[in-house]
């Protein structure tokens, strides 16, 4: 599998896949592909055999459903387009050294990867639209693309280093990071200082990515924007 990232506002993924060689997805992900393409939409897939482990994968923001893209009669292409306006990483992920990414990040990989819940934690219907605090683990082996939003920070943490950080930046994080909900401190910078109660603590050590769009601010930028429904 070869694979070209093009863009930088709204990144597109163009992945090329030699006969044979097959592609996961959620179904809703596909931007274009040849027509060699075979798609297989399925619940047996990304780590899961059957229902139950898809029901899993759900809970953590991934599809019930996911979709399997597999080249067919020689070499062929497939491209995933970014939905909000970011980056698309690749990554490579290895038995025992995970990935822990934001509900929404998994944009594509390879078959033998495996998706499941990998946090959750109701944080206040007010702070997330009633959803809560969700991250998907990613396992397995093989090669993921993560889609982040915004612009990308970088931090490699050492064993002991801490960072506060408001949950909707948080974008990935390696597996051996610890990871915990915690409380803003102080009651005026809670009740006032408009940054919610709960902050993530990550501690080190392991590399951690933030992002600096979430798609909550995003809908709030644009509400002003979109049709109220009312007739003028």
């Amino acid at each position: 599998m070869r694979s070209e990232i093009t863009g930088s506002t709204l990144p597109v993924l163009t992945l090329t896949l030699e006969a044979g060689e097959t592609v996961l997805a959620e179904p809703d992900r596909l931007s274009w592909m040849s027509s060699n393409v075979a798609m297989h939409t399925t619940t047996a897939t990304a780590g899961s055999s059957g229902l139950f482990g898809a029901l899993g994968r759900a809970l953590s923001g991934g599809g019930l459903f996911m979709t399997e893209f597999t080249a067919e009669r020689g070499e062929a292409v497939v491209a995933f387009a970014a939905t909000i306006p970011g980056n698309i990483l690749e990554e490579t992920v290895e038995e025992g050294r995970g990935l822990l990414i934001h509900r929404h990040g998994f944009l594509a990989g390879s078959k033998s990867l495996a998706l499941s819940t990998g946090f959750q934690q109701s944080l206040g219907a007010g702070l997330f639209g009633g959803d809560g605090f969700v991250l998907q683990h990613l396992g397995g082996h093989g090669t993921a693309f993560v889609e982040l939003g915004g612009e990308l920070v970088r931090y490699d943490l050492e064993a002991g280093q801490e960072l506060l950080v408001h949950p909707g930046h948080i974008g990935m994080f390696e597996e051996r990071v610890s990871f915990e909900i915690t409380t803003i401190r102080g009651v005026r910078n809670a009740i006032f200082g408009g940054d919610g109660l709960f902050l993530a603590r990550l501690s080190g050590p392991g590399r951690i990515w933030l992002q600096s769009l979430t798609p909550a601010k995003l809908a709030h930028a644009l509400r002003p924007y979109l049709p109220s429904g009312e007739h003028r």
